[in-house]
């Protein structure tokens, strides 16, 4: 079988780095560990870059991997993907908030 390498080298840096940082962060927020809105920054902004680089490659790729049908497009291909950007974002936000009242609260 031929695979995308794109999706593979993605996914491998999915594995080897976010997946074991996820499991970080979720440590240093057990802990309430100093960095734990650093690791959430990162591990968001990496799931944002990936889901970037995800979503422009399906575009420049005229969406070919893609039902054309609208349902499936915008409800299962747009829709359920778009998890993937809101939720980081949402993390995001909260992790940049929290690190600039911190650094308020040092000025």
């Amino acid at each position: 079988s031929r695979s995308d390498d794109f999706t593979v080298a993605m996914e491998t840096v999915t594995a080897w780095a976010w997946g074991p940082l996820s499991f970080l962060t979720f440590l240093a927020f057990l802990r309430r560990h100093p960095t734990r809105y650093v690791l959430q920054l990162l591990v968001s902004l990496g799931q944002l870059y990936g889901d970037v680089l995800y979503f422009a490659t399906e575009a420049r790729a005229g969406w070919s991997h893609s039902d054309p049908q609208p349902l499936y497009f915008w409800g299962y291909f747009v829709g359920l993907n778009g998890v993937w950007v809101l939720v980081p974002g949402a993390l995001l936000a909260d992790a940049c908030r929290h690190l600039a009242a911190a650094q308020r609260a040092l000025d």
